[in-house]
């Protein structure tokens, strides 16, 4: 990719391929260090390619390019997607992948806006990122600049209270160049979500705190892609899509299996694992 590209790819399809991609370049990744987080990779896949790819201007030969639009990910622990995603994009050569958490790699266990060029922020303290996606956007506004700005949690991490800071935030300065995303996945490194700290009623809570709420499937490539849109076209208000999605989604034996959230596959695991995705 030598130009900037904005919403360069709109078939369903193609995105899909994509993510069955960035599914395998993460088990790639996280199988060659031995350590690293599977399930919640996996599980944001279809959206952050959505956003990517269907949506979001950027450049990799220029990663400071001014209109950018913005990616956080506030869940930080997910690093493997967004470098998977990068490397897809062109920002590094494919086989940069396999020095995941090296010494002196560029791909550290949580991404780090000063070891790789195209991260917008250090992320992995959980709660932050929403606040950080808030004070972007509205930095973008004051310069008049039309750039869009995405901000990927763990629902888990919403049990943070700073969240919800961000979020009044967001709502009372009318933050409508933001869209949040929450990765659905109902398990969290201790556990089922609604047993470690309730979330629920998810969609009420951030509607009650005035937002623009959207519930969808978050593998269903045809949803996404509506939403994204829709969040676009809301003004007066920041919106939020609420994807329900599955842990470890898109390999049977890590699906909806909590000990997943942060062990990485085996070798054996893995060549059985992009069978089942190629297959799929």
């Amino acid at each position: 990719m030598t130009e900037a590209t904005k919403g360069k790819i709109t078939d369903v399809r193609e995105l899909k391929d994509v993510a069955r991609r960035v599914r395998i370049h993460i088990l790639r990744m996280l199988t060659t260090a031995g350590s690293g987080h599977t399930g919640g990779s996996l599980s944001a896949a279809d959206v952050a390619v959505a956003i990517y790819f269907s949506k979001m201007k950027f450049d990799p030969k220029d990663p400071f390019l001014k209109d950018r639009d913005r990616f956080i990910l506030s869940k930080g622990h997910a690093a493997p997607l967004l470098y998977a995603i990068m490397a897809e994009a062109g920002y590094f050569p494919m086989e940069t992948v396999e020095t995941l958490r090296r010494v002196e790699s560029p791909l550290q266990g949580h991404p780090c806006c000063k070891s790789l060029p195209g991260i917008e922020v250090s992320t992995g303290s959980l709660g932050q990122g929403l606040s950080v996606a808030n004070g972007m956007a509205l930095g973008l506004r004051l310069d008049k600049n039309p750039a869009r700005v995405y901000c990927i949690m763990g629902d888990g991490e919403t049990q943070e209270g700073q969240v919800w800071e961000a979020a009044m935030s967001a709502a009372h300065y009318k933050i409508d160049n933001l869209c949040a995303v929450v990765d659905n996945n109902e398990l969290q490194i201790d556990g089922p979500v609604e047993k470690v700290m309730g979330i629920d009623p998810i969609h009420d809570k951030w509607e009650a705190f005035g937002w623009h709420v959207i519930d969808i499937d978050g593998h269903d490539m045809e949803e996404i892609l509506k939403a994204l849109a829709e969040a676009e076209n809301v003004k007066g208000k920041p919106s939020v899509i609420i994807a329900k999605t599955t842990k470890g989604k898109g390999v049977s034996f890590f699906e909806d299996k909590v000990e997943y959230h942060g062990i990485a596959p085996s070798p054996e695991e893995y060549e059985k694992a992009v069978k089942e995705i190629n297959n799929g």
